[in-house]
């Protein structure tokens, strides 16, 4: 989109998943205001993330760069997807999640780390692989989007202002139209998306990944100019 790569453009694109935590707790609000168990349980998926973000962050920080990578990831997903709902059957019915659970499904997110890699795709198979349903592994999966997206919010922020950067009235308005924008269409994706699944499992997304992956590839290796920002 021949958008520059310098340190507001990095914060914009993290901060305005603020708009997207706002939209989990507007719609999830009754089960999000709960119980100190289930905060317990967020706080105890969301562990690894903190562990492997100190420990890799520089290394992360510099996948962040590397168009191949987002390219092979969306690939090598996609394929994945195509054989996700044959791994994990429907006979799985598991609603209840326990702590062990929530922490197994919090190493998955660290996968998600890799560039190319879906947050909630991850999530939403590590609960998979603890026997959830669709249903709820794809909820605890954006109940864990709040804390996470909110620290790499935070972090983000922090690394802005650490370069003794001042943000201007222009971009605080771009802050506010981009978190805008992500928080309308979270509230429409998250609840179709949530149904969708559900009832028609992750092939179309396995589809999807593999187009995207390959076109970024191609264009790639026949050096089309493409940069993440």
């Amino acid at each position: 989109m021949g958008i520059a790569s310098d340190p507001f453009t990095k914060l914009f694109i993290v901060a305005i998943q603020l708009g997207s935590i706002l939209a989990v707790v507007v719609l999830y609000w009754k089960r999000f205001f709960q119980s100190f168990d289930f905060y317990f349980k967020i706080g105890v998926a969301f562990l690894p993330a903190v562990v492997a973000g100190l420990l890799f962050k520089d290394y992360i920080d510099g996948l962040l760069e590397r168009v191949d990578v987002v390219g092979y990831s969306l690939l090598l997903g996609g394929i994945f997807f195509l054989f996700v709902d044959k791994i994990f059957t429907e006979d799985q019915n598991e609603n209840q999640l326990t702590y062990w659970k929530a922490l197994k499904v919090g190493a998955f997110q660290v996968i998600a780390m890799i560039p190319g890699v879906s947050r909630s795709a991850a999530t939403i198979i590590g609960g998979l692989s603890q026997k959830l349903n669709r249903k709820t592994a794809a909820e605890f999966s954006f109940f864990l989007a709040v804390p996470t997206m909110f620290a790499a919010t935070v972090l983000s922020a922090y690394d802005f202002l650490k370069q003794e950067v001042t943000i201007t009235s222009n971009q605080t308005i771009v802050l506010m139209t981009g978190n805008i924008v992500a928080f309308v269409v979270a509230m429409i994706a998250i609840k179709s998306f949530i149904t969708f699944l559900t009832n028609h499992g992750f092939k179309v997304f396995g589809y999807y990944r593999i187009v995207v992956g390959a076109v970024i590839l191609i264009m790639y290796y026949l050096g089309a100019g493409l940069s993440i920002l």
